[in-house]
């Protein structure tokens, strides 16, 4: 066994040398700062957004509308609670609103997604800050300790995202109505929340657990109509896989756009255009 040959190190910069060991040391001449940077901005703001409009409890439905921060609506004062008003047991010194309920589902599923992780390990946590990029950390256990060991319940997560999905694959169909405060079937609005499914579907159904749950468990596909099917699920999987991190960011920016939207309605500040 030749010991002297060199093992080939994707993450070495093209001129072969190591990052140095403090932060930010490195040999790499790119602008590899710049994708960090942005995906922490673009958290960041989704984050500040989504815990405001979480927290608001109002301006969270208009007409057929219903904003996807809020669906399910359990509990709520609008006509889209499924088990009516606030419950007598909530305790009193705590804010209400019906996000709090339901929101923690597929804030869970994307907390724990495999790109998000990468995302903002790099942008948030610097461990690592970048490929051949000194990190300010000298340790890493990986995901076998409290907190990061909770990231193993994305498979459980998913299927709780999965049961959303259903809701607001409903209120996408339920856009399309005539209710109270409106008097066609199809709007903007209409269209906004049915896309928003759409989008969320590519998402969730582009996940690497999917993937596991579908394909996994076999050495190869037999010649059986049934693991056939089940390859050709498999397949449609591994496609939207291949864009998760495109369909990430589509579904996240879009479903922020929707309750903005719906919110904007509610108070007034927007008017729904008619298209029929």
């Amino acid at each position: 066994m030749n010991t002297s040959a060199k093992s080939f190190d994707p993450c070495l910069p093209a001129g072969g040398r190591r990052a140095g060991t403090g932060f930010g040391q490195t040999a790499r001449k790119d602008f590899w700062w710049v994708e960090p940077l942005c995906v922490a901005v673009g958290l960041g703001l989704f984050g500040v957004y989504s815990t405001w409009a979480a927290f608001q409890g109002n301006h969270y439905f208009w007409g057929p509308y219903l904003s996807p921060f809020y669906s399910p609506e359990l509990f709520g004062d609008s006509p889209h609670a499924l088990l009516g008003p606030k419950p007598g047991w909530w305790p009193s010194a705590l804010p209400f609103s019906p996000a709090l309920l339901i929101l923690w589902m597929p804030l869970g599923f994307r907390g724990t997604c495999y790109y998000y992780r990468k995302a903002y390990y790099r942008a948030f946590f610097q461990n690592p800050t970048a490929c051949a990029v000194g990190k300010p950390w000298t340790t890493y256990c990986g995901e076998t300790e409290f907190p990061l060991i909770v990231q193993n319940l994305h498979r459980y997560f998913l299927y709780l995202a999965i049961v959303v999905l259903s809701f607001l694959w409903i209120d996408g169909i339920k856009a399309f109505t005539r209710a109270p405060g409106k008097d066609y079937i199809a709007g903007v609005g209409s269209f906004v929340l049915l896309f928003n499914a759409f989008f969320l579907t590519m998402y969730t159904f582009g996940c690497h657990s999917l993937r596991h749950l579908v394909g996994g468990h076999l050495d190869c596909f037999s010649d059986c109509s049934k693991s056939k099917l089940r390859h050709e699920a498999w397949k449609g999987v591994t496609c939207l896989n291949e864009r998760h991190m495109l369909w990430a960011w589509i579904s996240l920016t879009w479903v922020g756009a929707s309750d903005l939207y719906v919110r904007l309605l509610s108070m007034g500040k927007l008017t729904d255009l008619k298209l029929f």
